[in-house]
């Protein structure tokens, strides 16, 4: 059931509860560095530091989303490298859980690959920046999350591990 090839207006789906309204946008860096004939990712902790999630945050009006994008993996990891200009990949995140104000909040979340070229170190204290597998960041993004929401992170790993083949692949040929 993946969700590629849907443009951003086909994602914001309106929600029950506020449904004259699109869900709202935020955008993430996949970071990840090559390691032999495969990738690792960098992934973070997210606020409350329960899960695991990728440096992502809301689009900036001065900069392009993969410029918002770039500057979170910078803020919340400490990274830099190339990000690609364009979105791979869309998918759903939710925030916040049902018995505390506001609730669970959906965000439909424009994914751009940037391969990291340089550790700096400084970044926000409680984020604890880690590289896993592919494999093992498919586990570690679906622990503690609803199922729905940890199938649509898992499609992130996959979706990237996919277009980096495809790109190494273009690249040797």
């Amino acid at each position: 059931m993946s969700k590629v090839g849907l443009s951003i207006e086909e994602w914001q789906v309106a929600s029950p509860r506020l449904s004259r309204f699109a869900l709202p946008l935020q955008v993430a860096a996949v970071c990840y560095r090559r390691s032999g004939t495969s990738i690792e990712f960098l992934l973070v902790n997210t606020n409350g530091g329960g899960k695991w999630t990728f440096p992502k945050g809301a689009p900036e009006p001065a900069m392009s989303h993969s410029q918002a994008a770039e500057r979170e993996a910078w803020e919340e990891a400490g990274v830099r490298g190339h990000i690609e200009p364009r979105h791979f990949h869309l998918y759903l995140h939710s925030k916040g859980v049902f018995w505390k104000p506001p609730g669970v909040r959906e965000f439909v979340i424009k994914a751009f690959l940037m391969e990291v070229e340089l550790i700096d170190g400084s970044h926000e204290a409680e984020r604890n920046p880690t590289w896993f597998s592919s494999d093992d960041a498919k586990k570690i993004l679906a622990k503690g999350r609803e199922v729905k929401y940890a199938r649509e992170m898992q499609a992130v790993i996959d979706r990237a591990v996919e277009h980096w083949g495809a790109a190494k692949a273009a690249t040797a040929g």
